[in-house]
């Protein structure tokens, strides 16, 4: 199945007229992150075509942030804005374990009997 095209949010979808801005905007909060770490805004807003009355809700723009970076996506551009050029912290490298399952499995054994 084909995505559809993206639309203007601000054109009527019944007649075709632009509507110069929102009747009303809101903001959804993404619960999840994506997989690079980044939290999505999406900024939804309310028309309403003064020409045939029609009335419909579409998203406006989305923002991305979280790491290095924040992402805006408004239509059909995006534009990513780089945070503060702070030097990644280094990940500490742990002590390794390694377990042998059959010494596990006597240590179970053992405790039965």
């Amino acid at each position: 199945m084909a995505r559809s095209k993206k639309r203007d949010p601000y054109v009527c979808p019944n007649c075709g007229t632009r509507v110069s801005e929102p009747k009303k905007t809101w903001q959804l909060v993404s619960p999840m992150p994506d997989s690079q770490g980044r939290i999505t805004i999406t900024i939804m807003g309310s028309f309403e075509c003064p020409n045939c009355g029609h009335k419909w809700r579409a998203v406006i723009s989305k923002i991305k942030v979280g790491g290095d970076e924040v992402e805006v996506e408004t239509k059909s551009k995006k534009k990513k804005l780089k945070g503060s050029s702070k030097p990644k912290e280094e990940r500490e490298e742990g002590e390794v374990i390694e377990l042998d399952l059959s010494d596990i499995e006597k240590e179970f054994e053992n405790e039965e009997v």
